[in-house]
């Protein structure tokens, strides 16, 4: 029997370890309210100039609207986010041993491209009591946080907050003090594109579907199968992850121009998977561009009714929502 006529069977006769979701529990859109805080301090100096109009970085207003127009077209109209505040913070945020950067240092490292504090880790703890979001997500003004700063501001891509908070590309803040679901602090920076911000989306998708799918083994793990590239999987790519594309040799090599054999267009068919293979290239992912490649991947990611194994086939679901994960 081939490995697609085995996948296909277990497709069918998956014995169900967890209740599968039920009707109706599955969102037909998500709309996560975000509150945005943008640490952009002005720089006297520099005549009060923001940090970010000195070293002529990105607008954060543009860099959100294009983030969340890329997850609203990848998700095919299932994720739209709503920004609801969006608060300005004229200050250096201080990182977990007390230590603040200001203007003069900040600036002399940059130009020098050297002398960077050690340890470089935010306080998030001092964030989360600044801007009362405990509270806030408690009392459902908000679902997720986007924190934007500039280089070496000490932020995690992602950091879950919460009940039973888990791994979500770094180590999780398990709170149960006044607040009762879990969320999400993106961590943004205003010097780099919206290519990163999707990458650092993606590493938390990656995050939320390897806990979704961590009671699976073997080929009944569908994430595994999703995410498996050509070298580790010789002949047998999928899609690949955030850093790997289906025929990539090593981290952030989207622009590899060796075809290889993968299945990966049949994910488009999601649950009814064909076996379809086809040689691949950097072609289908837009040749190296950071942004192309992640689009291309999210377009890949199952967004189908019903479910497998317990686990719904709307992967979107667990990846925007931290507590459908089970």
């Amino acid at each position: 029997m081939s490995f697609w006529d085995q996948l296909t069977g277990w497709l069918r006769s998956l014995l169900e370890p967890n209740p599968p979701p039920a009707d109706g529990d599955v969102p037909q859109s998500l709309h996560p309210r975000v509150l945005v805080i943008s640490f952009d301090p002005a720089v006297q100096s520099e005549g009060g100039k923001k940090l970010s109009e000195v070293l002529n970085w990105h607008n954060v207003d543009r860099l959100c609207q294009e983030y969340i127009a890329d997850l609203h077209e990848c998700s095919n109209g299932f994720v739209n986010y709503e920004i609801v505040q969006r608060i300005e913070a004229d200050a250096w945020p201080v990182k977990a041993d007390g230590f603040r950067y200001d203007e003069t240092g900040y600036l002399r490292r940059w130009r020098n491209g050297s002398g960077w504090h050690q340890p470089d880790g935010v306080d998030y703890a001092a964030i989360i009591s600044d801007y009362d979001l405990l509270l806030r997500v408690e009392s459902e003004q908000i679902d997720e946080v986007w924190l934007f700063g500039f280089p070496y501001a000490g932020f995690y891509e992602s950091l879950m907050v919460g009940p039973r908070a888990f791994w979500c590309n770094s180590p999780p803040m398990p709170r149960s003090d006044g607040i009762s679901r879990r969320f999400v602090i993106m961590g943004f920076n205003y010097e780099r594109s919206v290519g990163p911000m999707l990458e650092s989306f993606g590493h938390r998708v990656e995050s939320h579907l390897k806990h979704t799918w961590r009671g699976h083994r073997g080929s009944s793990n569908l994430w595994e199968q999703f995410i498996l590239y050509d070298k580790i999987g010789p002949g047998k790519a999928n899609c690949g992850w955030m850093h790997y594309a289906p025929n990539s040799l090593v981290d952030y090599d989207w622009g590899n121009q060796n075809k290889v054999p993968s299945n990966c267009a049949d994910w488009l068919n999601f649950p009814s998977l064909q076996g379809t293979v086809q040689q691949v290239d950097c072609s289908e992912w837009g040749g190296g561009d950071i942004r192309a490649h992640h689009k291309w991947w999210f377009k890949h990611l199952p967004n189908a009714p019903g479910s497998i194994g317990g686990i719904a086939n709307n992967w979107w679901w667990y990846g925007v929502d931290p507590n459908a994960v089970p």
